[in-house]
């Protein structure tokens, strides 16, 4: 099936389900949109987080007991 036979498909649904079918793929547009900027994001991250120590400063003491005073 070709792009013309979806589209008159689509044209020969009542209107509801053509709404339905418009909001479904605009859903998964942006849903794929998002991911695609989220992954371009996270590598970016990566990056900056194994070149730059200053961002990770912090983490040589994850496991050190803090005592909170009272």
């Amino acid at each position: 099936m070709d792009t013309i036979d979806i589209i008159k498909t689509i044209e020969s649904l009542p209107v509801e389900k053509r709404i339905l079918i418009i909001e479904k793929t605009l859903k998964s547009i942006r849903e794929r949109n998002l991911k695609e900027r989220m992954d371009t994001a996270v590598k970016e991250l990566h990056e900056e987080y194994k070149t730059n120590k200053d961002l990770i400063a912090f983490t040589d003491i994850d496991f050190d007991n803090f005592y909170e005073p009272r």
